[in-house]
């Protein structure tokens, strides 16, 4: 014998593919956005260095990894929403419930589903940012230096090179050697210093973003006021610092920062400089930030469960702005935990995991809430909520739709949206909207899902506002962990079915099924 119950593998499938379909729209969808704002400060890069197609799609590839830092949680709370959005709207919940399949019973493809997404983001967070800023100041320096090399020409003279002008009089197309070399170097004097050599070179140092022009067996000629001085050598240096249009959306992608260090240097530059000083807190920063970031995806992903759950017919999208409303508010905490550890005494890791500590938290409560059939937020803030809504949003709306018919000249009685109902009542007992009477269909048998009591056809409270789920028949009510009220069950004693139901009683099956 099994002591395992057996999974629901096909609904587990379903589930998945329920949310990676949304999950990867939303993720094309947000990085489209993200794409054409960074391209704006990115084209200064691209038209000072004239940098050609294949280039500009290694340059920009080695900044989509920040990009997806960000659009993968914002697409995976999305994704998770939509799906089961549609899932609610659909009644496919509802039947899932109705088969005795709870909210707990599904969130093991939504939480392999958000460990996935988290994992990748990740990685992206820990290997592939670092790589990237790296791999981009290579590529800048190396794009830079082409733009010279290929300034530099026989027979002419370079000014690429800002105040150093360059003559070369033949280059080796094999070796790129150049021979009778004539330099002018203007830097940080009125009159140029002329410099003639019979051989030289160009090389160039990455890390500290300069070229190195090396001439050999020349001579240096500088000028001091009325005389002038000579000076022969064997081997001389002009290193230039390049000075390359680097400044992307306000950041220098040259420099070599904390966020193109990897893991281990970033503990390493924490120890060197100590945990209690400004370097060594901002190592730290960045070290707790490249871990944090990932679990609150993981969060968030979560966290679209019971926000997607609270969609009705008639607001089927009410988990879209709820979960951007979320989004929001971790950001704005995990950047209120950032600057608190860069700016006091208090311990980097409390600071930048506070924010993902209280997410995890109300994401719990939350499931709970919906799992239980509980409104996720006390009446009173649903109230305000609704207030405002009726306000200031609805006003608005009502304003924009007015505009709009007039743009396109609709008539006064016809809305955009004709597919929203009338408000639903309230239930009185916690304030969650529920739907009127005759909603559920005659001749099944409706239930309360707060009171865990189900009615049949003939019962007083067969069509209350408390009923909000139905079963084909009693057999599958009471499986379901329902139990029939006072008077269904006067009824059911009549007939008999009850009583065999609870095993007081053996008559035929056929009665327990009307």
């Amino acid at each position: 014998m099994n002591r395992f119950p057996r999974l629901p593998l096909l609904l587990y499938s379903y589930l998945t593919a329920e949310i990676l379909a949304p999950f990867f729209a939303s993720f094309l969808i947000l990085n489209a956005v993200f794409f054409l704002v960074k391209l704006i400060p990115f084209l200064n890069v691209v038209l000072e260095l004239s940098i050609g197609f294949a280039d500009f799609v290694r340059l920009f590839s080695y900044i989509f990894p920040n990009m997806f830092l960000y659009s993968i949680p914002m697409a995976a709370m999305m994704g998770m929403i939509i799906a089961f959005s549609r899932l609610t709207v659909d009644r496919e919940i509802l039947a899932l419930k109705a088969s005795g399949v709870s909210v707990y019973t599904i969130l093991p493809p939504v939480l392999l589903v958000s460990l996935l997404i988290a994992g990748v983001t990740g990685y992206f967070s820990v290997r592939l940012i670092p790589i990237g800023e790296i791999a981009m100041k290579q590529l800048m320096f190396q794009l830079a230096k082409e733009k010279i090399d290929k300034g530099i020409k026989e027979n002419a003279f370079t000014e690429a090179l800002g105040d150093v002008v360059v003559y070369v009089q033949s280059i080796d197309q094999v070796t790129g050697s150049w021979r009778n070399v004539w330099v002018s170097d203007m830097r940080g004097q009125t009159v140029p210093s002329i410099i003639m050599a019979q051989s030289g070179s160009m090389v160039g140092d990455t890390q500290r973003m300069q070229v190195t022009i090396v001439l050999e067996n020349g001579s240096l000629n500088r000028p001091d006021g009325a005389y002038a001085q000579t000076v022969s050598f064997d081997r001389y240096k002009i290193n230039i610092p390049l000075h390359v249009p680097s400044v992307i959306d306000g950041e220098d992608i040259t420099h070599q920062s904390m966020g193109s260090m990897t893991m281990e240097q970033l503990e390493q530059a924490a120890l060197l400089f100590g945990s209690t000083s400004e370097k060594g807190r901002d190592a730290l920063v960045h070290y707790h930030k490249r871990l944090a970031l990932p679990v609150g995806c993981f969060i968030l992903s979560l966290l679209g469960l019971p926000l997607g759950l609270q969609a009705r017919v008639g607001r089927s999208a009410i988990g879209i702005p709820l979960g951007l409303g979320f989004f929001i508010l971790y950001y704005i905490l995990f950047t209120l935990g950032k600057n608190t550890a860069q700016d006091t005494s208090v311990p980097v890791a409390i600071a930048m995991w506070l924010p993902d500590l209280f997410f995890f938290i109300l994401t719990l409560i939350l499931v709970r809430q919906s799992a239980n059939e509980k409104p996720l937020f006390p009446p009173v803030l649903s109230n305000a909520v609704a207030s405002l809504n009726a306000k200031y949003v609805l006003p608005v709306g009502e304003n924009v739709a007015a505009k709009l018919r007039v743009l396109f000249r609709l008539p006064a009685n016809q809305s955009l949206d004709n597919s929203i109902p009338d408000e639903q009542p309230a239930d009185s007992r916690g304030g969650e909207a529920l739907l009127v009477p005759g909603h559920l269909s005659d001749g099944t048998v409706h239930g309360d899902v707060h009171s865990k009591q189900c009615h049949i056809l003939g019962c007083a409270s067969y069509n209350c506002h408390h009923c909000t789920i139905e079963f084909k028949n009693l057999e599958i009510a009471v499986q379901a962990g329902f139990t029939p009220c006072d008077a269904c069950q006067a009824i059911l004693s009549k007939q008999g079915a009850y009583l065999k139901q609870t095993g007081k009683e053996s008559e035929s099956e056929d009665s327990l099924k009307q």
